[in-house]
């Protein structure tokens, strides 16, 4: 692949360029370098500001608390349960939902659409919410993480909009007078030619889902149904290091240094899986943009 010429005129545009994506770019990875130093690190290092681009006095005593502790695995395992249950029924209810709404001949669906936008700007609010989750007896259960959510208006706007501009209507009446009901027309013909967009809403729900808390925090009592984001603000924003990780070290102060690592290492250990998955899956996310931004 040959490289593009140099144009001269165009040479300070591009060193103002690169220069800004760089800092944008350190800018948004160094926090999360520093967490990852910061977790292997010695805290009074940490706390002497030592630690800023190299660890110091490397130890993984945080990492072997964290992963032998139950909480943590529980937290991981119930957003794993929750993450796959809840994409799958936000496929189940958004993509049929999406490809109905984008077709011309569906009677009323300008008023449908409508009605769903107004959602976007417009709810019954939190209390009405949680008295509404109380009296379906959703508390304390998995219904109470993937019900709230199980259709996000503004996915559902991303996959009518691939809809209409990928399936043409003309092949829907091909079908049809071939004998193709819509259902099957759908699962037989529209799926197999919308991977990206299930791909991407496969994603956009994942993410979505394996961040939440806000629901676990207001419907979830039991710690046993606590997912990873809740137990990790626990650590984070409570303080609340749980005895087993922390409770056989008789100073306070060695206490409170592990206490750090711990806190530095679970955030890292909560993020590990999207970064993992997002090299891989950076295409999807890019594309998912460019199909919101065509007007549908």
């Amino acid at each position: 692949m040959l490289a593009r010429k140099i144009n001269r005129s165009e040479l300070p545009f591009d060193i103002i360029n690169y220069t800004m994506l760089v800092i944008v770019l350190f800018t948004a990875i160094y926090p999360l370098y520093f967490i990852l130093i910061a977790s292997i690190s010695d805290p009074n290092a940490i706390y002497n500001g030592e630690v800023w681009l190299l660890p110091k006095a490397v130890t993984f005593k945080g990492y072997y608390r964290i992963f032998h502790s139950d909480s943590i695995w529980v937290g991981y395992l119930n957003s794993l349960k929750y993450t796959f249950t809840g994409t799958l029924l936000n496929l189940l209810l958004t993509l049929p939902a999406a490809y109905a709404l984008s077709r011309k001949h569906l009677s009323g669906r300008n008023i449908f659409m409508m009605i769903i936008t107004f959602t976007m700007f417009f709810s019954g609010g939190l209390i009405p919410t949680y008295i509404l989750i109380m009296k379906l007896g959703l508390r304390n259960t998995l219904g109470a993480m993937i019900f709230p959510e199980a259709v996000i208006v503004w996915y559902l706007i991303i996959a009518r909009t691939f809809f209409q501009t990928t399936i043409p209507d003309e092949l829907n009446d091909a079908a049809s007078i071939d004998g193709a009901t819509d259902l099957k027309f759908f699962i037989r013909i529209v799926l197999p030619l919308s991977p990206a967009l299930i791909a991407i809403m496969v994603l956009y729900y994942g993410v979505y889902h394996w961040n939440a808390f806000f629901n676990a925090l207001l419907y979830l009592e039991k710690e046993k149904l606590f997912p990873l984001q809740l137990v990790l603000r626990n650590i984070l924003i409570q303080n609340e290091v749980s005895s087993e990780m922390v409770g056989d070290l008789s100073s306070v102060a060695e206490q409170q240094k592990l206490s750090d690592l711990i806190k530095y290492g679970a955030i890292a250990v909560a993020s590990l899986p999207l970064l993992i998955a997002y090299p891989f899956l950076q295409k999807y996310f890019v594309k998912g943009v460019m199909i919101g931004s065509i007007k549908g």
